[in-house]
């Protein structure tokens, strides 16, 4: 049986990775992500998110430092701080709801300063 502490590790390391079909296939079909613009339904509007996420995360000189990470039941929750040549995320949180062996929804927040 796949937990949620699997779920959540397979996650971060197809992102490190730069595994995009990694992360998609982390979420459920239906599966809702919400941000600061808004909630994204489903793989195909969750998709650009990470497309963007992964490039910039992916130039040169990109640091990502975790600085929290619970899990209980079916429920994860990660802060974190990064930097990358386009922003400085000075705090980042999300929060996971998985169920079935898949993220059925998740939240994301953060205090992101643009480098420019």
């Amino acid at each position: 049986m796949t937990t949620t502490k699997d779920i959540l590790n397979h996650h971060l390391q197809s992102f490190d990775k730069g595994d995009l079909q990694g992360v998609l296939s982390d979420y459920a079909p239906g599966a809702i992500l919400f941000t600061p613009d808004g909630p994204l339904k489903g793989a195909d509007a969750i998709k650009p998110f990470f497309q963007a996420l992964i490039a910039e995360f992916a130039k040169p000189g990109a640091t990502f430092n975790m600085k929290q990470q619970f899990v209980e039941g079916e429920y994860a929750y990660i802060l974190w701080t990064a930097g990358t040549a386009d922003n400085v995320y000075e705090l980042a949180t999300d929060t996971f709801v998985m169920r079935d062996g898949k993220i059925v929804a998740q939240s994301f927040t953060g205090k992101i300063t643009p480098k420019r």
